[in-house]
């Protein structure tokens, strides 16, 4: 079996494994020419497909998420005074040769088993069309969404479509994105049209499919300054087409809107609720992970050993051994810090918006149990996002746990530390975000005062597309849509460029933002892309192509 170049990944966890560069040598241990033969064992290959899209999140280096939520206007890259790699990656500056190899390997590594679950599936004793159909929606779902996310953050990729490829260069964007259509549609066209909550939980779902279609639509166009998505095989996909795939989802998936959008977060989890000052009282208990809300998500075991390491990165940092935390929020890595334009906006536009307390937390709540600049804390502004942090519980004799997971699952203390039990899932997409993009590619106020209604604000008369801007903006807040959306938008390089002095504390001393070269000037050397991993360039003999505004010396990050 030959492995390509540009992968550099060891594939272990399914029916196989290829330990050199480019060795042809059968190291499987069943014959990879008759593996799978049975219904079983192209389960297997399936699960395999779903397992990379864990690295995501147990590891936030190999993470599109975590990198994008830092390079946002809205967050800047904090952690300690070492965390080079966060700060760059917040100004688009370079820091070491591949940085990113970990997300890229990872997301090669899913195609790869994705291309062997499709040539290999024609050869399964299928029980019945329904099954046969599911494995192939999943993975032509998978293809296409672990496309999306490589041609997004580094936009010239190579399309590898067959587990034999080799050293292949970089495919023409248009391709990819016409692949990526390919697959998801497939995968739209195969699933079963059930109700989400009849598929197997953790399972992706014909309304994830269109969701993510719409999601793709929504930035190649606007990005790109098309008008329709391109198709492999020709044809294209258009605007009334991906409409009507959403109004499937809303009217058949059996997604809606939690009540309360606190219930969405695990602060309100039952262990917790009543011990924290902002939601003891009000009678909230959290949705939990898979619900009614949530269209695709990458679920986390909720076990000794793993953990979302995005939650991990995210929480405030602090000492070891420091007593004083601010409950609910344990001790994490402090990436992040939430940008105070952000926050004054937010409270200027929508005043009595009450997601913005449901969403972020200031260091001014805490009194002395908050401690500026722990741990060599850089560019914190003293506010934090409450979505992905590690949320602390207390039991009714008032013992403090460092986890909800002590209490939830049964996990020992000592497992439970402080920075080792986040068991949040991981959301991409949530039905909010589905009645969002409705009322953008239509141009109606449906989805968006339906959103309002639950965040008891008032209905807005008329579709503005600042006012959609605004809603997914508040909505969506620290999810992984902010960064995107202001590129397809065409408003990142003013947005990005608004950062410059504003002020932040670095081990507690007061500075402000600074750039060495000027986030506007990055960004229009760069439209927002990631570099190659400089290691994949070199193996491919320079086949593949350093991305534009990167790979020369004054783009390394020099420091804070």
């Amino acid at each position: 079996m030959k492995k390509l170049i540009i992968f550099l990944v060891a594939i272990t966890s399914l029916m196989w494994s290829c330990e050199d560069f480019l060795d042809n040598k059968n190291y499987t241990k069943q014959d990879d020419n008759s593996f799978p033969l049975t219904v079983e064992e192209a389960n297997q290959l399936v699960v395999g497909v779903y397992n990379t899209l864990n690295e995501e999140i147990s590891s936030y280096d190999n993470s599109s998420f975590f990198f994008n939520e830092l390079a946002s206007d809205e967050r800047f890259g904090g952690g300690g005074t070492d965390n080079f790699n966060w700060q760059a990656t917040s100004k688009l500056l370079n820091y070491g040769p591949d940085y990113f190899l970990g997300f890229w390997s990872n997301r090669y590594q899913g195609i790869f088993r994705a291309n062997v679950a499709l040539e290999k599936f024609e050869n399964i004793p299928w029980e019945n069309d329904k099954q046969k159909n599911t494995a192939y929606g999943e993975v032509h779902f998978f293809r296409g969404y672990y496309y999306f996310t490589l041609v997004q953050f580094f936009e010239n990729v190579p399309l590898i479509l067959n587990s034999l490829s080799g050293n292949e260069p970089q495919a023409p964007v248009d391709d990819v994105y016409a692949q990526i259509a390919f697959d998801l549609k497939k995968a739209i066209e195969l699933f079963p049209n059930d109700p989400y909550s009849s598929y197997e939980k953790g399972r992706v779902t014909k309304w994830a499919a269109e969701a993510i279609m719409a999601r793709v639509f929504l930035f190649y166009t606007g990005f790109y300054n098309k008008t329709e998505l391109p198709l492999a095989g020709g044809g294209s996909i258009t605007k009334s087409q991906v409409v009507a795939w959403l109004d499937d989802c809303i009217a058949n998936s059996g997604h809606d809107l939690v009540p309360d959008y606190r219930n969405l977060w695990p602060y309100t989890n039952e262990f917790t609720v009543e011990h924290y000052h902002y939601t003891q009282g009000l009678g909230l208990r959290w949705a939990g992970e898979s619900n009614q809300e949530v269209v695709f998500a990458t679920k986390c075991a909720n076990g000794s050993g793993f953990r979302n390491g995005l939650c991990l990165a995210m929480t405030v940092r602090r000492p070891h051994g420091e007593s004083k935390f601010p409950f609910p929020f344990t001790r994490g890595y402090g990436a992040g810090p939430i940008s105070p334009v952000m926050v004054q906006q937010w409270e200027e536009l929508e005043p009595n918006d009450m997601r913005r307390s449901a969403s972020i937390w200031h260091a001014d709540e805490y009194g002395d149990q908050y401690q500026w600049g722990g741990d060599n804390q850089a560019e914190e502004t003293g506010w934090w996002q409450k979505k992905y942090m590690g949320i602390a519980s207390r039991t009714e004799d008032g013992t403090y746990q460092h986890s909800y997971n002590v209490p939830m699952y049964g996990l020992s203390v000592s497992s439970a530390t402080s920075t080792g039990a986040f068991t949040q899932d991981l959301v991409h997409i949530r039905f909010a975000d589905v009645l969002l993009m409705h009322s953008e590619l239509t141009e109606t106020t449906t989805g968006i005062n339906r959103v309002r209604s639950r965040a008891n604000l008032d209905p807005i008369g008329a579709y503005t597309l600042q006012a959609l801007k605004n809603e997914r903006r508040f909505e969506l807040a620290f999810e992984n849509t902010r960064y995107n959306d202001i590129r397809r938008w065409g408003d990142a390089e003013s947005l990005l460029e608004g950062q410059i002095g504003l002020p932040i504390k670095t081990t507690a001393l007061d500075a402000v933002i600074t750039h060495q070269i000027g986030f506007g000037a990055r960004y229009r050397a760069t439209r927002g892309f990631f570099p190659i991993p400089q290691s994949q360039i070199r193996l491919s003999n320079n086949v593949l192509i350093q991305n534009p505004g990167w790979g020369t010396p004054e783009v390394e990050f020099t420091g804070l």
